[in-house]
């Protein structure tokens, strides 16, 4: 096993998720869906705060034009991280009443990117079952313009983009399967899917990282593992984790060596281990892509 650190000793998440590290201000931020909370924590001081919100959160993202961009179960919201107030920004499911926010990530170019699934979370917290590929993958412009590219989504999982911007991998965790499309970074239109890699023996396709050699280091839910693949879509290596339910991953630190990986302990009552749902980390011998702010 890699040299795991816990970050935050005391915190676990229902739902660890969404993990984004904004080089400008050295600050990692991550929510925990279930647990209706936004994070963010300095970790060359320690310093720390949080969000707690009335619906569940999927995503926090830095803004260029300053403060906070949420996206809230039922859409996106802008938040005042001094006061905690949230302005409704746009909705680019409404038409899916009976969906949320899952998967959210920026590109390059500073467009949101919102994947949705069909809710899953009841009104106290349980564990509702996935019946239906109602999601669907949306991007958001700086001036609040929508676009959607994807429909019938079972449960959206990892965006990424290749370091010169040819290509976005985005996924479907009930395919377990992680598809490659050509990408056009002038306008953000994706086409042309295919495969990149199929449902692997370790646990089920989750939230991903890439590193600065165009490999994917994608977290793997009920694997207890990272597997990440090389340029071809082929597993490169195995990295075993301290938790069950690995959820997603992102480099950070000044140098984007070190590999941020949320978790979760939804579902594992009495299965799990004392660190299911802990924020982890690990140092890698290879830099990571940095993460975007939010143009708008």
């Amino acid at each position: 096993m890699a040299n795991v650190k816990t970050v935050l000793p005391n915190l676990r998440c229902t739902l660890g998720e969404g993990p984004h590290w904004d080089s400008r201000e050295g600050v990692l931020y991550w929510v925990d869906i279930v647990g209706k909370t936004a994070y963010a924590l300095r970790p060359n001081d320690g310093g720390s705060r949080s969000w707690t919100f009335d619906q569940p959160v999927a995503a926090i993202v830095p803004r260029e034009n300053g403060g906070l961009m949420v996206a809230l179960a039922d859409g996106l919201a802008f938040l005042d991280p001094e006061s905690g107030e949230t302005t409704p920004f746009v909705a680019p499911d409404s038409d899916h009443a009976g969906n949320r926010s899952n998967e959210s990530r920026v590109d390059p170019a500073g467009r949101f990117w919102h994947g949705t699934m069909q809710n899953n979370i009841g009104p106290n917290g349980e564990d509702l079952p996935v019946t239906a590929s109602t999601g669907t993958l949306n991007r958001v412009g700086a001036d609040g313009e929508t676009a959607r590219f994807l429909s019938d989504i079972g449960i959206s999982n990892t965006l990424l983009w290749s370091a010169d911007g040819t290509r976005m991998f985005f996924g479907d965790t009930i395919k377990n399967t992680l598809n490659v499309y050509d990408f056009d970074m002038e306008t953000g239109v994706p086409s042309n899917p295919r495969v990149f890699f199929g449902p692997q023996d370790r646990g089920n396709m989750d939230g991903s990282a890439m590193d600065a050699d165009g490999y994917i280091w994608n977290a793997r839910w009920g694997g207890g593992c990272l597997i990440r693949f090389n340029p071809a879509g082929e597993i490169d290596r195995i990295i075993d984790l301290p938790v069950t339910q690995p959820t997603s991953c992102v480099f950070g630190g000044p140098d984007l060596k070190t590999l941020y990986i949320t978790s979760a302990s939804v579902g594992l009552e009495g299965n799990g281990n004392e660190l299911e749902g802990a924020l982890l980390s690990i140092q890698t011998d290879v830099a990571g892509l940095p993460c975007t702010r939010f143009a708008g």
